[in-house]
């Protein structure tokens, strides 16, 4: 008995995996160029979760209708799209490659974070100025220069390649100071944009602390809270 209920239990396992990989297939024959991360059956009206790009939208098992915003649970008004939108999108912050991101330590260093910044983007400036603000900090810039097609690139280089990389950078940043002209030197920007694209970093700025959660855009006060949080004991 306890064989073939195991047995019943695989095929279970099975049938839910083929109704996931068909809505996916589904979703992605019907909508060109959409590409589904990742699809989870919900327990709530059969329907189907999927992570597309930075999003979490829902679909029925036959495709017939598309549910773009947060399910909310109604009796403790937990907002249960959001909170699998940020478990979906937690990564390993110790596998992030720090060699490549500018260093800057204030204090003790004790809370941690690592921003993906463009030289040119003002959300990026307004919250390296809220992080200036904070003491016993630590922060890695990862530059990831995509908003102005020749332009950034060229900041990126010639801050990348300024002999103190975080004062050249943070003098842009918080004081419009440009930096000088970039010397030879090798800039890891195919590293930089492969990185921003494995991690589904589609804008900027986009910060992680260090048990893996992002935070998208400027939100200063979430991410002043999550590095508190992640400095503790």
């Amino acid at each position: 008995m306890q064989r073939i209920a195991a047995f019943l239990f695989v095929l279970l396992i099975a049938a839910a995996h083929a109704d996931e990989a068909s809505v996916k297939k589904a979703v992605e024959a019907r909508f060109a160029g959409v590409k589904v991360e990742s699809i989870t059956k919900t327990p709530y009206f059969g329907l189907y979760e999927m992570l597309v790009g930075e999003e979490i939208i829902y679909t029925d098992e036959k495709v017939n209708y598309i549910f773009n915003g947060s399910v909310i649970d109604a009796k403790t008004r937990r907002n249960l799209t959001e909170e699998r939108l940020q478990k979906l999108s937690i990564i390993k912050f110790n596998d992030l490659p720090l060699e490549i991101a500018i260093k800057q330590v204030r204090g003790n260093g004790k809370r941690v974070v690592a921003v993906f910044s463009d030289p040119f983007c003002p959300y990026c400036r307004r919250l390296d100025q809220s992080l200036a603000q904070m003491q016993d900090t630590t922060v890695y810039t990862f530059l990831l220069p995509i908003l102005r097609k020749d332009e950034s690139p060229q900041m990126a280089t010639r801050i990348w390649c300024s002999a103190d990389r975080a004062k050249a950078y943070y003098d842009f940043m918080l004081n419009n100071k440009e930096p000088g002209t970039a010397t030879d030197c090798k800039v890891p920007l195919d590293r930089w944009l492969a990185l921003g694209q494995k991690l589904a970093v589609r804008a900027t700025p986009v910060s992680f602390v260090p048990n893996g959660q992002r935070v998208v855009g400027a939100r200063f006060e979430d991410l002043q809270k999550l590095m508190n949080d992640t400095a503790k004991p």
